[in-house]
């Protein structure tokens, strides 16, 4: 007899003492990832787990891998598309609906009235880290492997799943931010230490840990949900924030608007209830993903490589690199190139050996990048011919390559040629 509702992304299965094993096994995939299909299951379980009479839910992986690696990129690619097709007075209610399923479906799972646990055992990344962030009890396997992160800023996205709210909530803003904006991972002790889990299992004793929790009759209810919870004060947040925003643009010369992003969610959300606070979350994310910068890192760093791997692995088509080398001639950045022309590439993010990084002019990327803002100077304009050219130059060899070539084709781009990866390469798509 069928336990609950029929899911094909989980599997359920009831134990005698009446706690409920959610087990994260996607079909036919090595690793699971948060796809359009395994979010709404989601959704549907956090509803019927309302109405049921189980114990408790101990959540885990049914892949060696990893508990969750994620969102599925390749999905969040084509709903870019599909964003961007749609009349431009549309697309934000678009992002907003089409991505707070997650979020929406996660706090409805943490406030379905069961004592939730998570047994993690391996990678726990990006929306997988909120995933369990959403669980009340954390069990955290004593292995390498199993690791807490938030790695969406490395492909130009913030944490849209509540991360941007859960995780500062749970340890600071302070040991919060290196995640949210670097990517920095935590496992094992260091995440007991930091507040991220409750406990430190041996591997393969953390599904028994988590279902010991659920069976001590704990409260099923979240920090910030409980009567004496206090929103953090946002004269406190904006000083936090505001100092880690001046770092960072100056490190980022303001074409990255990802940790941007994040630190609004930051500063804006956390004086917020937290309905209120994965709203706001989620009005931002909407704004993000309309942009060009994370298309192109998705397609670049993402997609790209895994493109780069698996072509590499049976030998790399040596016209991948005869394509490479002919735009990185032909923007060819040297010492002879003149210094507007240097200082140029480096204030556009180019990495140029031998060149000092640029300073930060206190322009913040908006509709335009750097180099087709105002106001125009003459080394904008020298860079804008040169990539122009280079961009001709990448038009005679994309008929020579597939799909997956010329996005391989960039990633060894940005990765060994010093494009900058907001600007994702020249192959795939070309300047846009």
């Amino acid at each position: 007899m069928p336990i609950g509702p029929e899911l094909k992304q989980f599997r359920m299965e009831l134990a005698g003492n009446g706690v409920l094993h959610l087990i994260f096994d996607m079909p036919g995939r090595s690793m699971n990832v948060l796809s359009n299909a395994a979010i709404e299951e989601l959704g549907v379980f956090a509803d019927w787990l309302t109405q049921s009479d189980v114990a408790g839910v101990v959540i885990s992986s049914g892949k060696s891998s990893a508990f969750c690696a994620g969102a599925d990129l390749a999905e969040l690619e084509t709903a870019y598309d599909t964003i961007m097709a749609a009349p431009p007075v549309e697309r934000d209610r678009l992002a907003f609906d089409h991505f707070f399923r997650l979020s929406h479906g996660l706090r409805r799972l943490e406030t379905a009235g069961k004592p939730i646990a998570v047994a993690v055992a391996g990678l726990a990344l990006g929306g997988g880290c909120e995933f369990a962030l959403a669980t009340h009890h954390r069990v955290v396997a004593d292995h390498p492997q199993a690791t807490f992160g938030l790695p969406e800023s490395l492909v130009g996205l913030l944490p849209g799943g509540g991360g941007t709210q859960r995780l500062p909530r749970l340890i600071g803003i302070e040991a919060a931010l290196p995640v949210l904006l670097d990517g920095a991972r935590i496992n094992g002790q260091a995440a007991i230490a930091a507040g991220l889990a409750h406990e430190l299992a041996m591997p393969g004793e953390e599904v028994a840990a988590a279902e010991r929790w659920v069976l001590s009759s704990p409260a099923a209810t979240q920090p910030w949900d409980r009567p004496d919870w206090q929103p953090a004060a946002a004269q406190r947040v904006s000083s936090e924030t505001d100092l880690c925003r001046t770092k960072m643009l100056v490190a980022t010369l303001g074409h990255y608007p990802a940790p941007s992003a994040i630190l609004d969610c930051v500063a804006q959300g956390l004086p917020q209830n937290f309905d209120t606070a994965i709203r706001t979350e989620m009005q931002i994310f909407a704004r993000l993903i309309q942009r060009r910068e994370p298309r192109n890192m998705i397609r670049t760093l993402f997609l790209g490589r895994l493109d780069y791997e698996r072509l590499k692995k049976r030998g790399l088509d040596p016209k991948i690199m005869q394509a490479v080398d002919a735009v990185t001639n032909a923007l060819a950045a040297r010492l002879e190139s003149g210094q507007e022309l240097l200082e140029a590439f480096a204030r556009s993010g180019f990495r140029i050996e031998g060149q000092r990084k640029a300073t930060y002019d206190g322009r913040i990327a908006a509709g335009a990048y750097w180099h087709d803002d105002e106001p125009k100077t003459w080394g904008k304009e020298l860079l804008r011919a040169r990539l122009t050219a280079a961009d001709s130059v990448a038009a005679r060899w994309r008929p020579e390559l597939d799909e997956a070539e010329r996005r391989a084709a960039d990633y060894i781009l940005v990765t060994q040629r010093g494009f900058p990866a907001y600007i994702g390469g020249l192959f795939a798509a070309g300047l846009n």
